[in-house]
């Protein structure tokens, strides 16, 4: 037995080696489709000042809704959430819905930062434009920031982090205007009318929208999807990226996976002592993974049936959305009744990003994203197996949704520049620790723009 596990480990290593020799593939070079009506006109390239208006017919609609919610059926006793979410709990929350949560009040408040629509390939793209109030008293830069949200989040998750981001530090030069798109089909995004828009086309968009608020170079942040099309971003334009920030860095290589099952046997060649418990055993993370990540399977291949179904029923969209903020920010609170939900966010601020979702019937469209990307013409073009080649951070929190070492993130961002273990927090950065994650932004930007200052020195001798 000893004799078959030592030959399965040299076979793994040796086909580890040879997967890390071989040439990355070459970039693709995506065309800049229309996603919209084949019947549309080209492109308005104006940049329309836009803001949230519901009408009262809708919001009439979804309380006759809430009002006529069918009675749900009780948790089983001792269960917590491990079954998805509580219907006691979730019963409450409804409540709360339909008789204190203002959304006139709430409107206002998403209305705070200015915002606006432009079309780009065919798509009217939404995106919230924050621009920085410079000092009098002192000279500083203003460099652009590309902030993009996931799913089941959105746009709403970084009300808190844009003052954050906006607010010259007297110890720094420089400071953030911050650009935060609605991804295309979420929110106040238009969807694309046919098949094809993941990921990488996704980060053409947003390169287009960018150069067209006069940005030939910047910065980007991301976390969960935007993790995923600001990396292709880098990708397939690094003379537009100053530098790149995640809050979710995440190898899909084949070299990765082998490297984490070389781990399972041993488990120093690959992560730290401090490191070793966040992904061995296997058996228990990878299990935990497949607890956690149901809903994927789904949307990647049927994300118009259960986006029906959702988009029918708030209780339903409420069920399905709530469920995640409580498990992708801590798994221990999955084990409580409440679902741990109010130990990071209000009620209100929760109920925002359901509106957000409810008020535009986009959850099917959004769905759509894991259907354009989990499949084999996506997949063929081969951006899983590129490194990252920009100048880049990795903000790693303790309760992110999966966890890979330091040298396997490395071998996908190979110009890692900063690499942060963060004390708290989960899949939701902006929203769960906007202090944090804008701290960690900042001092990734502060080390780039020392790297840079370096290489325009050694340019000009």
């Amino acid at each position: 037995m000893l004799k078959l596990a030592a030959l399965i480990l040299l076979v793994t290593i040796g086909i580890s080696f040879y997967l890390k020799n071989q040439p990355a593939p070459t970039v693709p070079k995506l065309p800049e489709q229309n996603w919209g009506p084949k019947t549309a006109v080209k492109d308005n390239e104006g940049i329309r000042p836009f803001k949230i208006n519901v009408s009262k017919s809708v919001i009439d609609e979804l309380n006759q809704r809430l009002d006529r919610t069918r009675e749900l059926q009780p948790p089983l006793e001792g269960a917590g959430w491990t079954y998805g979410i509580s219907t006691t709990f979730l019963n409450s929350v409804l409540k709360h819905w339909r008789t204190k949560y203002d959304w006139s009040k709430r409107q206002e408040l998403l209305n705070k930062y200015p915002q606006f629509k432009t079309k780009i390939q065919g798509l009217d793209i939404h995106f919230y434009h924050v621009k920085p109030t410079l000092p009098k008293d002192r000279n500083v830069r203003v460099l652009p920031l590309l902030l993009v949200h996931g799913w089941p989040g959105s746009v709403v998750e970084f009300q808190k982090i844009f003052p954050l981001l906006t607010t010259p530090r007297p110890d720094q030069d420089y400071v953030f205007e911050v650009i935060a798109p609605s991804l295309p089909g979420y929110g106040f995004s238009d969807a694309a009318v046919r098949p094809g828009l993941g990921p990488a086309q996704m980060a053409v968009i947003f390169k287009n929208l960018m150069l067209r608020l006069g940005y030939d170079k910047f910065y980007t942040q991301g976390g969960d999807w935007g993790s995923v099309i600001t990396a292709t971003l880098s990708q397939q334009f690094p003379n537009k990226v100053s530098g790149a920030h995640f809050n979710m860095c995440f190898s899909n290589t084949a070299s990765a996976t082998i490297w984490s099952i070389i781990g399972a046997y041993l488990p120093s060649l690959v992560a730290t002592k401090e490191e070793i418990p966040r992904i061995y055993p296997l058996s228990h993370h990878w299990l935990r993974l497949v607890e956690e990540t149901g809903y994927m399977h789904i949307q990647a291949t049927k994300p118009d049936t259960v986006g029906t179904a959702v988009t029918d029923s708030p209780a339903g969209l409420a069920a399905y959305i709530l469920e995640k903020f409580s498990t992708w920010t801590n798994p221990e609170y999955r084990f409580r009744d409440d679902g741990g939900l109010f130990e990071k966010f209000t009620i209100d601020e929760l109920l925002d990003n359901l509106m957000v979702y409810w008020v535009t019937n986009s959850i099917t469209t959004s769905f759509r994203l894991y259907a354009e990307t989990f499949n084999k013409s996506y997949k063929a073009l081969g951006f899983d197996e590129l490194p990252v080649p920009v100048s880049t951070g990795c903000a790693i929190f303790p309760h992110e949704l999966a966890f890979q070492p330091e040298s396997i993130i490395r071998s996908k961002y190979p110009n890692t520049i900063q690499y942060s273990v963060l004390p708290r927090g989960g899949h939701f950065a902006a929203f769960e620790e906007p202090q944090l994650l804008a701290d960690d932004v900042w001092s990734f930007v502060n080390l780039r723009e020392k790297q840079l200052k370096v290489e325009k020195t050694k340019e000009s001798q």
